[in-house]
């Protein structure tokens, strides 16, 4: 047990951090989902990985039909979390979790739920906005970008309603036309005056 104070990882690194296959993919989640780092990307396999290693080891026990007692607890508490957190369909088993993938988790996200939604123009922006106290979750705001909407949270996602974005003619807010002070103040064309001519 480590020092009870000290924060530990809450997820796995890569055992080779130097391999062209995985990087590229980890680059391409990075930019389509607007993330800060491949760390993020590392916390959502981590999560899939947990998941799928408790479906297994549920899965395991039912094929010896022991699907009795703590065993289907177990199996209906994880299949009614992650259909809570819209991973999973309404009518899904235990073998699905077994065909979920990363992109799964990171489309939970509050920041990519904030950008599906129209509150931000782009991914980065989302984030921004998370992060600054613009962004609440059910009138509760929310600064943390990796927080996992629940399906029942889609609907109250909005601005925050002290922040200055809850405004509808803020700038910043997305459909808002920012206008071209320097063309405005630029002055008008200058009429050329041609030489009177000599009699």
């Amino acid at each position: 047990m480590g020092y009870p104070g000290k924060n530990t990882k809450s997820y796995d690194t890569p055992k080779h951090p130097w391999q062209a296959a995985r990087i590229e993919p980890e680059v391409e989640l990075v930019k389509r989902y607007g993330l800060r780092n491949k760390r993020e990307v590392w916390k959502a396999h981590s999560e899939l990985k947990k998941y799928r290693e408790l479906a297994r080891k549920l899965l395991a026990e039912s094929t010896k039909g022991k699907v009795e007692g703590h065993v289907k607890t177990d199996m209906e508490n994880i299949i009614n979390r992650l259909k809570r957190y819209g991973l999973l369909k309404t009518d899904a088993v235990l073998d699905d979790i077994l065909s979920l993938d990363v992109n799964n988790f990171l489309e939970r996200r509050l920041q990519t739920q904030v950008h599906k939604q129209g509150l931000a123009n782009t991914p980065k922006q989302a984030r921004q906005f998370i992060v600054h106290g613009h962004i609440a979750v059910a009138g509760r705001k929310i600064t943390i970008p990796g927080y996992h909407v629940q399906t029942n949270e889609e609907l109250s996602l909005g601005y925050y309603v002290n922040s200055e974005l809850s405004k509808e003619s803020h700038p910043s807010r997305p459909g808002q036309v920012v206008k071209n002070t320097a063309q405005e103040t630029a002055r008008p064309a200058e009429t050329k005056i041609e030489p009177a001519k000599e009699a």
